[in-house]
């Protein structure tokens, strides 16, 4: 499973894609985003088995509020993406202000090029449909913020990441970002993913980070957990490593980056 709206790389999400420039203000409606980071964590699982992952996109913010933009990062084919290595994301909406207050609503299409969902198989023992094609999500959100607190709902517009008669599920995500001073942040969030016949597959994530901004560059270190089931092998969070073995891809862990927005 993917990413959250919030990216590290603007010291509110470290775990997931950004639609960061969109978040923020920007004095061009033009920005692009680039990051490294140690393993790509969406919603508390890794999309890398635990190693580097390269991101970066764009964004357009309108002066009326609407905007939209692209983000991209390498994945693993072995954490649900068979025969695919590349998340491309694309998005669009609109955001508002009004004070300490803000409103954001808008559309999310994740698209994984050169996947087979048909390989993934009867992937939901509550279901006897079996999907094909390119492995995708479609979700709409809408978020409400106060000063550096977020609250944001997701909800699944298709199959949740082309799994079989999942759709309508829902993430609700509880995010925060402090800026304490001298170029340092904290940062923190809960979220609780509720995919639709399927409640094996459901589960909570956490973070709590640190950012630090150096000359325009912005470091960050995370810790994030879940409590997602990984009895292998028949829990849904049991992941076959490339090489053989398993690998438990909610497991906690520090997750490290560097980026930047330009």
């Amino acid at each position: 499973m993917r990413k959250s709206i919030l990216s590290l790389s603007v010291a509110a999400a470290l775990l997931v894609p950004g639609l960061a420039a969109a978040q923020a203000a920007a004095p061009s409606p033009l920005t692009g985003n680039a990051t490294l980071l140690t393993d790509y964590r969406f919603r508390g699982i890794s999309q890398t088995f635990g190693k580097f992952a390269y991101q970066g996109g764009f964004d357009y913010a309108h002066p009326s509020g609407f905007y939209a933009g692209n983000w991209n990062s390498n994945v693993s084919s072995n954490a649900g993406y068979p025969g695919g290595n590349l998340e491309m994301d694309f998005y669009g909406g609109y955001k508002r202000a009004f004070g300490d207050y803000g409103i954001d609503a808008g559309l999310l299409y994740y698209y994984y090029p050169g996947t087979d969902a048909g390989r993934l198989g009867a992937s939901n023992p509550h279901s006897n449909k079996t999907n094909s094609g390119t492995v995708y999500n479609t979700e709409a959100y809408l978020a409400g913020s106060w000063k550096w607190i977020t609250l944001k709902w997701s909800h699944a517009l298709s199959d949740y990441f082309q799994t079989p008669d999942t759709k309508g599920t829902n993430y609700l995500d509880l995010s925060a970002a402090y800026d304490v001073g001298g170029g340092w942040g904290v940062n923190g969030h809960i979220g609780h993913t509720s995919v639709h016949d399927f409640s094996e597959a459901s589960y909570s994530d956490y973070k709590i980070g640190v950012t630090k901004d150096l000359s325009g560059w912005l470091l960050g270190a995370a810790l994030v957990s879940t409590d997602a089931k990984h009895n292998c092998p028949s829990d849904p969070y049991c992941f076959t490593k490339p090489n053989g073995g398993t690998y438990d891809p909610g497991k906690s862990t520090i997750v490290l980056s560097v980026g930047k927005t330009f």
